[in-house]
């Protein structure tokens, strides 16, 4: 086989920011067995490209947004949209409100799929419809994916200026804010948005994790935030919510099983 030495010892380089995290540029040259001056020229390269982040104040570097994204897109390669589907669909008539689909893509979620409950007619245009992107920061489906990833990961995708632009002038606004709120949200098992994406409505989400802890999706739900009995329904649907995410990660092992 051929050997490429700089595309092998870039890859050195991610391969140890995966296994040890944020690690200074002095680690990554003891790991990978590379002079510094060669790790400081990749690691200027990947920071370009958005593969790693320079943590300025901790002196270290860590995966950024571009890494992250490819690590979740493999997790994700099987058909999980199709193995998604029944799940999703299954959790909008049980909840009788529409069911997404969503994955990280850098700072923001986009969602893959949108279920409605059957005999329902659609009478409110949400605008989280399949394609649609909004910063994860800000989103149910969004801060559910993040609180499953660690410190230094959720740090590394949201170094974006627009990692915590509001719709509606709620939500986090720092990183500091975020961490908050995903710790809370790390206790209870799943994430709640009360219009910080479009007022008058709220979402509740929780992520379907693989086998390694990763996670791999999130499945929400999105109600009327209005609605008198929307604090009453919380626990119910973030049950729900829970179950499908529980049935689409177990669906997703199952499948890579089979390969």
């Amino acid at each position: 086989m051929t050997s490429v030495p700089a595309a092998e010892n870039t890859l050195a380089i991610l391969q140890a920011l995966a296994g040890r995290g944020a690690s200074s540029a002095t680690t990554l040259a003891a790991d990978t067995h590379l002079p510094r001056s060669t790790v400081y020229h990749l690691l200027a390269v990947l920071r370009d490209t958005g593969f790693v982040v320079h943590l300025v104040q901790d002196r270290r570097w860590a995966l950024g947004p571009s890494a992250i994204e490819i690590g979740m897109a493999a997790l994700r390669h099987d058909p999980r949209e199709a193995l998604a589907r029944p799940h999703l669909a299954a959790l909008a008539d049980a909840t009788r409100e529409t069911a997404h689909l969503g994955v990280l893509q850098g700072a923001e979620v986009l969602y893959l799929l949108k279920e409605s409950p059957r005999g329902i007619r659609e009478t409110h245009a949400l605008i989280t419809a399949v394609g649609v992107r909004l910063p994860a920061a800000t989103t149910a489906s969004g801060r559910a994916l993040l609180a499953a990833l660690s410190a230094d990961q959720v740090r590394a995708l949201t170094a974006t200026p627009t990692a915590f632009v509001s719709r509606t002038d709620r939500g986090p606004r720092t990183l500091s804010a975020l961490r908050t709120i995903l710790n809370r949200e790390r206790r209870q098992g799943y994430s709640v948005e009360v219009g910080e994406v479009v007022s008058g409505y709220a979402s509740v989400a929780a992520a379907a994790i693989s086998d390694d802890g990763q996670p791999i999706a999130s499945v929400s739900v999105t109600v009327r935030s209005d609605d008198a009995d929307f604090a009453t329904r919380c626990p119910e649907l973030a049950a729900a919510v829970l179950v499908a995410a529980q049935r689409i990660g177990r669906a997703g092992r199952t499948s890579a099983a089979l390969r």
